[in-house]
């Protein structure tokens, strides 16, 4: 079925009328079958839980050794996936200089994303042409086309797709990924292409930026107007949702001790009425006639601060947001978000005490400048000590835009649509795994990064590991497919890249430390070395195998031995417990 086709809804969803992840979506859209044998017989059982990481050092700066290990979990942990040329790339640096590097930004903003999803005679957007951006088109409810909105979101997801995989080992994109989990909004709810693309848009350019600017951006930006019905907050009806959630999930949060009261969340409701949303071009104002004059009591949380009324609102907003962010509970919570993002869930009263508090030192000190506070934990001990845990289980944007990644693939293209489809699978894979890019399941975030006791483990359940290890299996075992392209893990290619490919130990070693963030148990890695034996007793039966490939690489028989070997030891490796965490 095209997906000009299918149910609009379920379209821009990736679910179900009733919330399911849509199963079948691959074969909707063609081009695969999801079903192999050996998927219902390689599940491993569910990773235990991680390990507690030792406090060793704190935040002093890490002064130990600076070799794989240690480049392996900083580019883990700041972007996705591993690519063996860049490990090689840090490996030639300091420590502080990789640092360095990977909190360098491209100076210039990528290129908008374009009209890849005319595919006549099914659909053509009737006001953008192909290969012509969307993102300037205003909105016009006089004529509203939520088919198009519907494709102009997904063409920008994949576009969002395609800078997670040319990151340029750089934080940029996981840092994107961050704050939009944070600043959460869904595209299920605001399903208008302009709007969403402004709001990444916004979010990416302030990144390790300044939070507070950053904060007041969000709360004027178009798209937060609509999601959290800003736009309509008056006068005599003050809206609280985005109130609430600026102070509760956005700066102050509600962990432990004192806190603001209900009375501050309607104070705030009324600071902020009258923003209003020009939805034509996604640009926001004041409106002057929907604002509440009279002046704002705060509570003793707030040291019984008066926001006096105005007829400007915006230095309501200033004076509200310098109010908020006196309060030293904002670089607290956000710094706890960051550690959890970054580096692990579970924060000790030791880690609250010698990271946490510092961080939020610095962060206050530097007027709530974000890359300070990111330079600082990325460099210090602690944040290497924790490389030794393997203690992050991967999101599922881990699993497959770092499988891309670390495989060397890039999305094929031969026709625009072609592109656009071969993206929008990977939304539906994604779905399966419970967590699309730009829709978190509320204003909250995925809860992974906030649901106590379970955080990270969230992510695998009996169905979603399976989805995990079907993607992984498909891609090296199978392809995703379109009419004119396959996406496919070239096996022997892979092996090509390291340094001694004909020397099965040599091998087992290079692809499980770029694969798996802790070494494997002998036992592990002589099972593995096994496989690219085919069972046989003498490691020289893979390396003439693979001799007599690389000496006759268009012998289809030499190279379907050393093929189905590696498609063999890569099925396993992939389902290794091991393989879920980073």
């Amino acid at each position: 079925m095209p997906v000009s086709t299918m149910d609009r809804r379920a379209f821009l969803r990736g679910k179900t009328a009733d919330d399911r992840p849509l199963p079948n979506i691959k074969s909707k859209l063609g081009g695969i079958n999801p079903l192999f044998s050996f998927t219902e017989q390689l599940l491993p059982d569910v990773p235990a839980p991680a390990q507690k990481i030792t406090l060793l050092g704190g935040l002093n700066p890490y002064n130990g050794p600076w070799g794989y290990a240690q480049a392996a979990h900083l580019l883990r942990r700041t972007g996705f996936g591993l690519k063996k040329s860049e490990m090689d790339t840090l490996l030639g640096m300091t420590m502080n200089n990789a640092v360095n590097k990977v909190l360098t930004v491209p100076a210039n903003a990528p290129a908008p994303p374009v009209n890849n999803y005319n595919n006549p005679p099914e659909y053509s957007d009737p006001l953008v042409a192909l290969g012509q951006t969307w993102t300037t088109v205003n909105l016009d409810f006089s004529n509203f086309d939520g088919q198009a909105e519907a494709y102009r979101v997904e063409s920008w997801r994949g576009w969002w797709y395609e800078l997670m995989l040319n990151q340029n080992t750089s934080i940029l994109e996981r840092m994107t990924l961050f704050w939009s989990n944070h600043f959460a909004t869904q595209t299920e709810a605001v399903p208008w292409g302009r709007s969403v693309y402004e709001y990444n848009k916004m979010l990416r350019s302030n990144a390790l930026g300044n939070f507070k600017e950053m904060t007041k951006m969000v709360t004027l930006e178009g798209m937060m107007l609509i999601y959290l019905n800003g736009f309509l907050n008056a006068k005599g009806s003050p809206d609280e949702n985005y109130a609430r959630e600026l102070q509760e999930l956005f700066t102050v949060g509600k962990e432990g001790g004192q806190q603001f009261s209900e009375d501050d969340v309607v104070a705030a409701a009324r600071v902020l009425t009258g923003w209003r949303n020009t939805f034509t071009d996604n640009s926001s104002y004041h409106y002057p006639v929907d604002h509440d004059f009279d002046n704002k009591q705060f509570s003793a949380f707030y040291n019984n601060t008066v926001i006096q009324g105005g007829v400007d609102g915006e230095a309501e907003l200033d004076a509200m947001l310098d109010m908020i962010f006196d309060r030293p509970e904002v670089a607290e919570f956000i710094c706890r978000k960051i550690y959890r993002w970054f580096v692990y869930y579970d924060i000790t009263p030791d880690t609250e005490q010698n990271v946490i508090q510092p961080l939020a030192d610095i962060f206050r000190n530097n007027n709530y400048d974000i890359k300070p506070v990111m330079e600082t934990l990325l460099k210090s001990e602690h944040f290497f000590e924790a490389a030794q845990t393997g203690c992050f289980i991967k999101t599922p944007v881990d699993i497959s835009i770092g499988a891309l990644r670390t495989f060397n693939l890039s999305i094929p293209a031969s026709t625009p649509w072609d592109g656009f489809v071969m993206r929008y699978y990977l939304t539906a894979y994604l779905a399966d795994m419970s967590m699309i890019p730009g829709d978190p399941p509320n204003v909250a975030g995925w809860q992974a990064f906030r649901q106590i006791p379970q955080f990270y483990r969230i992510w695998i359940n009996g169905d979603t590991l399976r989805n995990r290890n079907l993607f992984t299996d498909i891609l090296t075992a199978y392809f995703i497919g379109t009419t004119n392209d396959q996406l496919k893990i070239d096996l022997i290619g892979f092996a090509k890249q390291f340094s001694n490919p004909g020397d099965p130990v040599a091998l087992v070693e290079d692809i499980t430390k770029l694969l798996l963030p802790q070494p494997l148990s002998a036992t592990k890695k002589f099972l593995l070395k096994s496989l690219l034996l085919s069972g046989l007793p003498n490691d020289f039966y893979w390396t003439v195998a693979w001799t007599a490939h690389i000496s006759n690489p268009n012998d289809p028989m030499a190279a379907e031995v050393v093929r189905s070997r590696l498609l063999t030891f890569h099925l396993y490796l992939t389902r290794l417990p091991e393989f879920q965490l980073a």
